[in-house]
């Protein structure tokens, strides 16, 4: 039996960065919410059972922890491109979405997100 894609889901990955162009975004540090949503194809992983043959969302999770919590951003649109990269960096990925909201960035908005994908097939 061929499979369909498997699809990857990290929900809710509460970080926080230094993100934005005010000078009370760029001296604190603010929350943001990562959701990444990753297809591929998991034929192997799913016969075998090994995790050599998996798609390690583990690994992609604490890439994109590191990525985000030690570096700067001004924009939203550069923040999201480079999780994305990391998402979408495994050669068996064939689609990456990624979604970052910034909560509070509106006064009367409960956040305000981006979102990028990248369609690899």
């Amino acid at each position: 039996m061929a499979l369909n894609p498997a699809t990857i889901r990290i929900k809710n990955l509460r970080l926080r960065t230094y993100i934005g162009i005010n000078d009370d975004e760029i001296k604190n540090k603010q929350d943001v919410v990562v959701n990444v949503r990753i297809q591929y194809h998991a034929d192997a992983a799913a016969s075998s059972d090994q995790m050599d043959n998996a798609l390690n969302y583990r690994t992609i999770t604490k890439q994109i922890i590191s990525l985000v919590e030690s570096n700067r951003f001004y924009l939203l649109e550069k923040l999201t491109a480079e999780v994305l990269a990391l998402a979408s960096a495994h050669s068996s990925v064939i689609f990456a979405e990624v979604e970052v909201d910034k909560p509070h960035a509106l006064r009367f908005a409960d956040s305000v997100s981006l979102t990028l994908s990248v369609n690899k097939a």
